[in-house]
């Protein structure tokens, strides 16, 4: 469906619940549904930062070079974009006055084709300084968007529909802030799954009904601050959703909440997502040590192998049999996932939030300052292909897909901080 007008929704309360007028039918979710050349959540199709077999990107890019369109986006966030059918969706939030609104662009022209408003007031803001009001990035099932916000105390998630229009919004938990929300939703059969953990408070894990917005379980968590999102991998073939942090790796069973297996390992704060080669999941994290363990995944609570690097934000990748990671001081890094073994390191220097993306045996690593480092992802070496600057400010994953890379940064124009939506191929 191409869009020629530009649809403005603009909502000013927060429903908790499920809306809906007693002559409708029961809502019920259909099938998940995207396309091969789309990025419908977190870390991609596969869950794990890697495209598709066959897609390839562009390697050079800059200010002047390699854009296709460009949009402006007000206020600040470090959620990723999503792409999906003709639109790229992302979150962001802006103040005086407090909102948090989804904004959607065409994904072929940069044109604004819709943005909501989901909620209005009560910022937090004492928390991290590199945080922001708009850390997480949507999900999509082909029919609804889920969004995910720290709200007026609490976690709150909300469904729109492909328009733009607010289907459902439901409370998961009250949320005690300590460094910033982050975790995004994730779609798993006819469920979304949301993660909430906390300190000074219960913090939980959640499926909600995605057609519904009912929470159909939950599964309470320690009182600790954590920040993954949930991330669905299937290991013997099991789909399992596994959580890391609050001293614990957890697996469950995504459309009932059970635990498959759950040991002390990890630390208590992580932010990445896990990755896995088939037989063991990787964890990672940074306080209040350094972690980085392959543990195997067939809930022994096996330590494989285990290092002290510091990769406590950037999520990892794998290929064929090797670890790949970007320690959060800017230094690459490759080991043999099976046994530990360091094939190399190297310093390429910046600080690093943005998680990495692997296309076509290349490996795409954006800093903070918007530089983006590409490497192969070859264990005899590193080997770097290209560095492009683009932007002064980057935290956001880039979605690549379709042979082009959507990639979020801003900059400072006469002072003030501008966010933009880059479209490069």
């Amino acid at each position: 469906m191409m869009w020629s007008v530009c649809l403005t929704v603009a909502l000013v309360s927060a429903i908790e619940g499920t809306r809906a007028r007693a002559d409708e039918k029961p809502a019920v979710a259909g099938p998940i549904r995207f396309e091969s050349n789309d990025w419908p959540w977190w870390r991609g199709p596969n869950r794990n930062g890697t495209t598709p077999t066959g897609q390839k990107a562009p390697t050079k890019w800059s200010a002047t070079e390699g854009i296709r369109w460009k949009a402006p986006l007000p206020g600040k966030g470090h959620g990723s974009p999503i792409v999906i059918g003709n639109q790229v969706v992302l979150n962001t939030a802006v103040r005086d006055p407090d909102e948090q609104w989804v904004y959607s662009f065409n994904r072929d022209t940069g044109e604004q084709l819709w943005k909501i408003r989901v909620h209005e007031g009560a910022f937090v803001t004492k928390q991290n300084e590199k945080s922001t009001s708009a850390n997480s990035t949507p999900a999509c099932d082909g029919e609804r968007i889920y969004v995910n916000f720290l709200s007026h105390g609490a976690i709150y998630t909300t469904a729109l529909d492909m328009s733009g229009k607010q289907v459902w919004q439901t409370k998961v938990n009250d949320y005690q802030l300590h460094q910033g929300f982050s975790s995004s939703p994730a779609v798993y059969g006819s469920l979304v799954l949301v993660s909430a953990d906390c300190r000074g408070g219960t913090g939980v894990l959640a499926g909600l009904d995605r057609a519904t917005g009912k929470i159909v379980w939950s599964h309470a968590r320690p009182s600790l601050a954590n920040y993954p999102s949930p991330i669905i991998l299937n290991i013997g073939g099991k789909d399992q959703m596994f959580v890391q942090g609050c001293d614990l790796i957890s697996s469950l069973d995504p459309t009932s909440g059970s635990v498959n297996w759950e040991f002390p390992g990890a630390t208590v704060e992580c932010v990445t997502s896990t990755v896995t080669d088939g037989t063991h999941i990787y964890t990672s994290g940074g306080y209040p040590k350094n972690h980085l363990a392959a543990i195997k995944a067939d809930g022994s609570g096996t330590v494989a192998w285990e290092t002290p690097a510091r990769v406590y934000v950037p999520s990892m990748v794998l290929q064929e049999g090797y670890l790949y990671a970007m320690l959060d001081a800017g230094v690459a890094q490759c080991w043999k996932s099976d046994t530990g073994e360091e094939m190399w390191k190297q310093r390429v220097g910046g600080t690093f939030s943005s998680s990495l993306v692997l296309v076509d045996g290349l490996i795409h690593a954006t800093d903070e300052s918007g530089k983006t480092t590409i490497f192969k992802a070859s264990p005899k070496e590193f080997e770097l292909v290209s560095e492009n600057q683009l932007g002064s400010e980057s935290f956001a994953t880039p979605a690549i897909i379709g042979g082009r890379i959507y990639y979020r940064a801003a900059e400072t124009v006469d002072g003030e901080r501008k966010e933009t939506l880059y479209c490069l191929e």
